[in-house]
């Protein structure tokens, strides 16, 4: 595997090849992710998708053809007092947030949700059992 075939620059490529709205979507909520933190590791499974990782799956993110849906493994045991998520809420484990054109997505509350979805995960790692 050479540089061109990283999850990195596999994830860059993506977001090119979007070319649109959503691609810039990608994009943005990607570098939250790195603001939120810097240590992520980007990760490309699936036969395509974008995932974040620390101590465990933080979230993917998958885009469609009306919007760009970012699952949170775990999120169903996340707080989430903006009210980010908005899909897949009848599940017992992931949530999502879908984000369609013309949606902003609140930075601060979004970075607050990837710092507690890797507190999560280092709580859970930690454990025996």
């Amino acid at each position: 595997m050479d540089d061109t075939d990283s999850p990195s620059a596999l994830i860059d490529a993506r977001i090119r090849e979007l070319s649109d709205w959503r691609g810039e979507t990608l994009g943005h909520v990607r570098q939250l992710i790195k603001d939120a933190d810097p240590h992520v590791v980007e990760e490309w499974k699936w036969r395509g998708v974008p995932v974040w990782s620390h101590g465990g799956i933080l979230c993917t993110g998958e885009s469609y053809k009306t919007a760009v849906k970012l699952t949170f493994a775990k999120g169903a045991s996340l707080d989430d007092p903006s009210g980010l998520f908005n899909a897949s809420l009848d599940g017992n484990v992931r949530r999502a947030i879908d984000i369609h054109e013309g949606e902003t997505i609140d930075a601060e509350a979004f970075k607050a949700l990837i710092r507690a979805a890797i507190a999560l995960n280092m709580t859970k790692r930690g454990r025996k059992g």
